[in-house]
């Protein structure tokens, strides 16, 4: 069992793959009272949960396999492999949208791709650069030396759009976020996100 700090860490096994892991590196699922499986990312809501891997191949196979209906002992509901899925994809990438907005309003974000690149060359560097998936190979690579050659950690995620509709501005290429306590959350949301689509 792993440790944290001098405390263990509880472990779930995951439904599609069985390996054991530390309980935040899984995504749970509960049984509503209409007995409908439901994740539940951020491990608040009430009642027994059902655990898979933070992979969306994980997650097909626990429900081909009805693993569901084994781990809850219940005949269950649950939609079919390629909607939950989607609908998992869908709230994992909206903790991203959501998190940059609060840090936006809170005044941490540096928008498009000029003004990155001069927050990068700036004596006070930001804390994380997200660079957009659509953006041109030239800019987004440039940045990412960049943000590389200053040691400042750097996600690819979301749209050009995404970030324009965030900063209520024109689409951007790339945002810095100023160093604070929305790094740590930013970078573990992207992160689960890459991992369930299979990009890391």
């Amino acid at each position: 069992m792993a440790l944290k700090g001098n405390v263990e860490a509880p472990q779930r096994s995951c439904l599609g793959c069985r390996t054991s892991k530390d309980k935040d590196l899984l995504i749970r699922f509960v049984l509503t009272p209409d007995m409908e499986i439901l994740p539940d990312l951020e491990n608040r809501l009430p009642g027994r949960g059902a655990y898979t891997c933070i992979s969306s191949l994980c997650l097909a196979r626990a429900v081909e396999q009805r693993q569901f209906k084994r781990s809850f002992k219940h005949d269950v509901t649950v939609m079919p492999a390629e909607l939950l899925i989607e609908h998992v994809r869908n709230q994992l990438h909206a903790r991203i949208i959501g998190l940059i907005g609060l840090a936006n309003k809170a005044g941490l974000i540096t928008g498009g791709g000029s003004m990155v690149l001069d927050a990068l060359r700036s004596r006070k560097v930001p804390g994380l650069v997200i660079v957009a998936t659509d953006v041109s190979e030239a800019i987004g690579g440039k940045i990412i030396h960049a943000a590389s050659s200053r040691d400042v950690p750097h996600r690819v995620v979301v749209t050009k759009d995404d970030f324009g509709a965030i900063l209520g501005k024109a689409p951007r290429s790339a945002i810095a976020v100023a160093s604070g306590g929305f790094i740590v959350q930013l970078v573990k949301a992207i992160d689960r996100y890459r991992n369930f689509l299979g990009e890391v």
